[in-house]
């Protein structure tokens, strides 16, 4: 999901016998399960790579916030927009972290900022569709989320000591995230019949697009094989992808939805669910800035920047004016 179309720097895999002895170090570190602080040598391409991963996770809970805070004046019940206004606060406060961690590779929260303006850097994919009906909500929350999850928790094991640490914080608050969807959806299909049509179409729009969160298959990408060795990317596209199905599929059952995939079964012999290969023209349109609501997410994101621009200058304006007092 945040690694999609994240490139490594660098080529194929080096052994070891093939790295510097610095390099060798750094990556037996790596293998032994150490972890990486911000003062520690580390190889250009392995900073490179996280700032672009990092980066991209912060940009995807930022922008995360559009489609739910849609619905914040708009929820049913007062209980479910506290609920609604919490989460949407929750991501704020995820990307908050995550510009922070990226911050100690070096890089200025300023420069992530203009870089996804400016198109070089990307969020994922799912936050270009709209959110239709408030069954749409619960879907975000059930499938959205819970494919979250999927990536967020191998990662408080990756190599980088501050990407890991604040991904332990954030796996507790998206685990409530995927709750509070999932019983959004279990009380629309056991409402009305009209509601529980809502939450079926909710599901319908948003299976494909959760399948595509994972991104392509990791067969022909030496980036992603390189993003493993260092222990920033910890499990392959494919392999996250079925536990999303095997999870998700009885979820379904339960609820009395109907997953959109007339090839999906159990298969008893690999002991997972086959599955349907997700619209991948559909998907890369959508990186492209082809997506149903790719403009309008951005230019979100920027009209927000811009708006703030008076309140940058000013603190910066009192900032210089303080120092001269501090200095005395």
């Amino acid at each position: 999901m945040y690694a999609q179309m994240v490139k490594s720097t660098g080529s194929a895999v080096k052994s070891l016998d093939e790295m510097t002895p610095q390099e060798r170090t750094f990556q037996e570190r790596v293998d032994a399960g150490e972890r990486i602080e911000p003062k520690e040598w580390m190889p250009e391409g392995y900073r490179k790579t996280l700032i672009r991963q990092i980066g991209q996770h912060a940009h995807s809970e930022i922008v995360g916030q559009l489609p739910e805070g849609n619905w914040i004046t708009r929820a049913p019940t007062l209980e479910r927009k506290a609920i609604l206004l919490a989460k949407v606060q929750d991501e704020a406060g995820h990307g908050l972290y995550l510009y922070c961690a990226a911050e100690t590779l070096g890089v200025s929260r300023d420069e992530l900022y203009e870089a996804l303006h400016e198109g070089r850097m990307k969020y994922s994919s799912i936050f270009n569709y709209p959110t239709l009906t408030w069954a749409d909500i619960g879907a975000v929350g059930w499938l959205v989320d819970g494919a979250a999850i999927m990536n967020q928790v191998p990662l408080q094991r990756c190599s980088y000591g501050p990407y890991a640490r604040a991904m332990v914080r954030i796996c507790k608050e998206e685990s409530f995230h995927q709750r509070q969807g999932f019983d959004i959806m279990m009380k629309m299909a056991n409402g009305t019949p009209e509601q529980k049509e809502m939450a079926q179409d909710a599901l319908n729009r948003f299976w494909g697009p959760s399948l595509m969160m994972f991104g392509p298959s990791d067969e022909h990408s030496v980036h992603s094989a390189q993003s493993m060795a260092w222990k920033i990317k910890m499990n392959g596209n494919d392999e996250l992808r079925q536990k999303f199905v095997d999870l998700t599929a009885p979820q379904a059952e339960f609820l009395g939805l109907t997953i959109p995939d007339p090839d999906l079964k159990w298969n008893e012999e690999r002991g997972h669910y086959d599955y349907s290969e997700p619209d991948w023209d559909e998907f890369f349109e959508v990186l492209r800035g082809n997506g149903p609501c790719n403009k309008e997410r951005l230019g979100a994101r920027v009209k927000a920047w811009d708006d703030g621009a008076w309140v940058r200058e000013g603190l910066m304006a009192n900032a210089a004016k303080r120092q001269p007092m501090a200095a005395e």
